[in-house]
């Protein structure tokens, strides 16, 4: 017998939401209607390594940008030392961690769920309740909650928490890692 709040959708135990399989959402223009494939693992991995490519290679250039005036004297034979060593490294750090914590709730907001990566592995994040990605929702996911609440918990238990969060969807039934169970989004399929 079927039970009309709780629709049948193959895979799922338990009522799938409007983003990802479930009932479909009525809305206006960027919200999600119809029914969704949730992605696999290897496609989110996909998607995280081209990303990490595009993040080391934007903060390259910055870095590179930065750097290049205060780099004259540094090869014309001034000895600025260890200081300067470590104050370069800094402003390379920082480089990378302003493209990196910028990157992907522009690029979200802007293709409603969709990096460089996602778009290359024909992936995409959705809210379940279908609701478009804007810029706070996606500072909220992949900032907040991917990099400084795993982020913490990864430092405080040696990585295990950060290993979880990505091996997860291999096991949850609709292929969500932790921090998508904070926020609530899943990662469908982008025809």
């Amino acid at each position: 017998m079927s039970d009309p709040l709780r629709p049948e959708v193959p895979g799922y135990t338990t009522v799938p939401p409007p983003g990802a399989g479930g009932p479909p959402v009525s809305g206006g223009p960027g919200v999600l209607t119809g029914r969704h494939v949730l992605s696999g693992w290897w496609a989110r991995v996909g998607a995280q390594i081209i990303d990490g490519l595009i993040v080391g290679a934007g903060g390259a250039v910055l870095v590179v940008a930065l750097m290049a005036p205060f780099s004259i004297g540094f090869f014309a034979g001034d000895d600025f030392g260890f200081v300067a060593l470590i104050v370069g490294l800094l402003i390379a750090v920082l480089c990378v961690s302003v493209v990196a914590l910028l990157y992907a709730p522009a690029m979200m907001a802007r293709t409603n769920g969709k990096t460089v990566g996602r778009m290359a592995t024909g992936i995409r994040v959705v809210r379940a309740n279908g609701r478009p990605i804007d810029f706070g929702f996606a500072m909220l996911r992949e900032v907040v909650v991917k990099t400084l609440l795993f982020g913490v918990a990864g430092s405080l238990t040696g990585g295990l928490a950060n290993l979880l969060d990505v091996l997860w969807p291999l096991w949850d039934e609709e292929h969500r890692a932790l921090h998508d169970f904070v926020v609530d989004t899943r990662v469908i399929r982008d025809p």
